[in-house]
């Protein structure tokens, strides 16, 4: 099953009921909660409360979207990652995304690379006490920044409870992006969902309805369950909400019967 739901930092200047109304009357299933702006690290006060607006509102916690990127001093470290852990295990999050630093593959020498996995590997065995699993966010500017490389600090952490989220990398051609999911897609469990091209500009989903509508396929025609989440919408307007919700549902349908 692909479960389609929305990252809160879409609206990140709305209140957390607001999100979750919003969520729920696009037909959304579940919520990822910002560390940046709902739920920051360590404020369990504000974990529980995003938790209990979800759940009231019958949707589900799909993960914690925090900003850990493995840095800073041993005794920085430590504590921003028991921060995170604790906001993540008060929302009752099964999965925390994280960062895998803050250069790019090859800009980040051999001695920070394998610190950066050391300690993801660290944060990974903590939260796998809890149910919880680590998911390295897809992005630039990271040591996820190419496909290889992915693949690679996957397999240097080592370790079963570390999985990656998966989106197309902003400038790069349809067929490209949907090879890079192909690739990791045995160690993927979300989709970041959006519509940007050629770079940042953020336009309907239905503009790239192509490309989503093979990605679901993929993902259809291999059978694990993952969450699909929408992340920024056109002009950031709540209002558009509902028209990309709606967008998403039927680009799963068509992928998943595609994949038939």
């Amino acid at each position: 099953m692909i479960r389609p739901g929305l990252c809160s930092v879409t609206f990140r200047e709305l209140d957390a009921e607001r999100v979750v109304e919003l969520a729920a009357e696009a037909g959304l299933a579940c919520v990822e909660w910002a560390g940046d702006a709902h739920v920051p690290p360590g404020d369990t006060a504000a974990a529980e409360r995003a938790r209990s607006l979800t759940e009231s509102a019958g949707l589900a916690v799909a993960s914690y979207g925090s900003y850990l990127r493995f840095d800073g001093t041993d005794e920085e470290f430590a504590a921003e990652s028991e921060a995170v852990l604790a906001a993540a295990r008060a929302l009752g999050a099964p999965r925390i995304r994280v960062w895998a630093g803050r250069t790019g593959s090859a800009e980040t020498p051999a001695a920070e690379r394998s610190r950066i996995a050391a300690r993801i590997r660290e944060v990974a065995q903590a939260a796998g006490a809890h149910g919880i699993d680590l998911g390295l966010e897809f992005h630039g500017g990271t040591l996820t920044d190419e496909i290889g490389s992915t693949l690679r600090l996957l397999e240097e952490i080592g370790h079963d409870r570390v999985l990656s989220y998966w989106q197309p990398h902003q400038g790069m051609p349809e067929g490209d992006a949907l090879q890079t999911l192909r690739q990791v897609l045995p160690r993927t469990s979300t989709i970041h969902v959006f519509s940007w091209w050629p770079r940042h500009e953020r336009l309907p989903l239905t503009d790239r309805a192509a490309l989503w509508r093979e990605v679901f396929t993929v993902l259809a025609a291999e059978g694990s369950d993952r969450d699909a989440l929408l992340e920024f919408v056109p002009g950031d307007d709540p209002s558009v909400l509902a028209r990309e919700a709606l967008s998403l549902r039927e680009l799963i349908a068509a992928g998943t019967e595609d994949a038939r």
